[in-house]
């Protein structure tokens, strides 16, 4: 079954392709049966790893939206998305992600997120990135200032 906005997703995709600003990755936001913004990956034309299509998509959303949350959006990517967009779709509050490609079908052409996947779920003191904490007491002074500040915007 076609669907406009998934058809769009990967008319971006393609496109991106060929114009060689990055991989063949794309995103649409859509509110209320329109889109609000569109993606495409970006990560090597702007060299920034973070600027995959549903990043992109988002950040634009929100600054048309003038929200910080999506509640009331769906995305429609090209490719399942990875685990740093799927944190931004969860912290966005997005309603529904729909998706085409799989992340195995990603991985077969070089794009393999799913090391990333295994090291979230092992020990700090077990992943490849040495991840070592230090200054806690110091840090929780800026969340006590969060807990006590009477006018602040939950999210």
């Amino acid at each position: 079954m076609s669907n406009p906005f998934m058809v769009r997703a990967i008319q971006l995709a393609i496109e991106n392709v060929h114009s060689g600003r990055g991989g063949p990755f794309g995103a649409v936001v859509v509110r209320g049966g329109k889109i609000v913004s569109e993606g495409v990956n970006q990560v090597t034309s702007t060299q920034d790893p973070t600027a995959h299509a549903e990043m992109i998509a988002i950040r634009q959303a929100c600054a048309q939206l003038g929200s910080f949350e999506l509640r009331d959006c769906e995305i429609y990517t090209s490719c399942e998305p990875c685990p740093m967009c799927m944190g931004a779709i969860y912290w966005a509050r997005l309603s529904r992600v729909y998706f085409a490609a799989t992340a195995e079908d990603a991985a077969a052409i070089g794009f393999d997120d799913s090391f990333i996947s295994r090291e979230l779920g092992r020990p700090l003191t077990d992943r490849r990135i040495p991840i070592l904490q230090m200054m806690r007491e110091e840090a929780l002074a800026g969340l006590r200032a969060w807990a006590e500040k009477p006018d602040k915007i939950p999210y």
